[in-house]
């Protein structure tokens, strides 16, 4: 198979056949040798493109078999870090590795009990790591490959210190792969401090939309943006769609709003005020199809691992730029094709002219046929854009724009 050109062992192509991969994608295939030399690596790639398995393959390779600790993964939320080990298992099928996933939110007790029977691989979020740390549970002087995934995200949760903090008790000739979707200044200087002569890989654009996603902006009035993402729904032929919002309060609004279309839509919730174990159990049925749309904060909006989902609807537009891209991520993964809706209100369009600079292009506005619309500028297609006023205020501001008194 073409994954045994990129000179992984037969035991890693033992998981790889389990997991039914055939082919590696383009940043596995530009990743996996240049880690496989022990060499640092810099990843970035658009969201779907196989990143977990670009780290986690030429790991199962290089530690081989049971020994002490010498592996440790960092990932923002308990999801991601959740997704990465259920990946280390099954690629790692066909070795006798042990990796061990903690989290907040939970016990210490079976964490503690997991790290004193012995692990190959720490698969952690920060605050938990340096909670068990401090205890004296965790050390890691023996880490001999350190991965810092979705870094940005972890910038945005305000985790850079604790991340500073963590590698600061890794070895220095540790082993560091390093993967962020976007690069702001605070997380370049992290990467300069933390690699060393690192290799970049890069497939696409940081900020780009996958070639496979249809995306839109749909303008609407104020006072009917649940009328209109209803009547979205109601003419869209999907097999799973995420609906992204601000603030918890608005998804369980949400999802009472759609719950009240009897029979029609099985709908689950995901933030962080519902109970892990539920948070999982929405994200497993929404997987395996028991719900056809979930209705999710941010929270699910970076690197969570759902292949099949054919609909993104943002609710709002994002406020940060780089979260359109993450969100509308969620669909038209592993070269599939989906479709991403956006509602877009008047006191949005600051946000939305973000996302069109954030991506270099613009985004086509289109109007639902027969939905009955409350008039906004937006709708007209003439209407004055923020480009525009902004010239006829410097012209005013000139004295050309505007009729002297007499």
């Amino acid at each position: 198979m073409a994954f045994k050109k990129l000179g992984l062992s037969d035991k890693v192509i033992t998981g790889i056949e389990s997991a039914g991969y055939e082919t590696p994608t383009p940043i596995q295939e530009q990743a996996i040798p240049i880690a496989i030399e022990g060499k640092d690596v810099i990843g970035a790639s658009q969201t779907g493109t196989g990143k977990t398995a670009a780290f986690a393959l030429p790991i199962i390779h290089k530690l081989g078999e049971h020994g002490a600790m010498r592996c440790l993964i960092l990932e923002p939320v308990r999801e991601l870090a959740s997704q990465v080990l259920d990946n280390l298992e099954l690629l790692g099928s066909g070795t006798n590795l042990k990796s061990l996933l903690i989290h907040g939110g939970v016990g210490y007790g079976k964490q503690i009990d997991g790290i004193k029977s012995g692990v190959d691989i720490l698969i952690a979020t920060p605050g938990r790591l340096i909670d068990l740390m401090e205890k004296g549970v965790v050390k890691l002087d023996k880490i001999e490959i350190m991965v810092l995934d979705e870094v940005d995200r972890m910038l945005d949760m305000g985790f850079l210190p604790d991340v500073r903090k963590i590698v600061g008790k890794t070895p220095r000739s540790r082993q560091t792969l390093f993967f962020s979707a976007t690069m702001p200044p605070a997380i370049d200087s992290l990467a300069k401090w933390a690699l060393n002569d690192p290799t970049e890989v890069e497939i696409g654009k940081r900020q780009g939309i996958p070639d496979t996603v249809s995306h839109a902006f749909y303008p609407v009035a104020l006072g009917q943006r649940e009328e209109l993402l209803l009547a979205l729904i109601k003419q869209t032929n999907f097999k799973s769609v995420m609906i992204f919002t601000r603030t918890k309060k608005d998804a369980d609004t949400l999802a009472k709003f759609l719950g009240a279309e009897e029979g029609q839509y099985s709908i689950t919730v995901m933030h962080s005020d519902i109970r892990q174990k539920d948070r999982e159990r929405a994200l497993e049925g929404f997987k395996k199809g028991d719900f056809d749309v979930i209705i999710a904060t941010d929270l699910a909006a970076r690197g969570i691992d759902i292949s099949n989902v054919s609909h993104v609807i943002n609710y709002q537009v994002p406020e940060n730029a780089e979260d359109y891209v993450h969100r509308i991520g969620r669909t038209g993964r592993a070269n599939r094709e989906g479709d991403a809706f956006t509602l877009l209100a008047a006191d949005e369009l600051d946000h939305a002219n973000s996302v069109e600079r954030f991506i270099e292009q613009k985004i086509e506005r289109r109007k639902i046929e027969g939905f009955k619309y409350h008039y906004t500028t937006l709708l007209d297609d003439d209407a004055p854009t923020p480009e525009k006023l902004a010239k006829v205020f410097s012209r005013r501001r000139k004295g050309g724009g505007r009729r002297k008194r007499r």
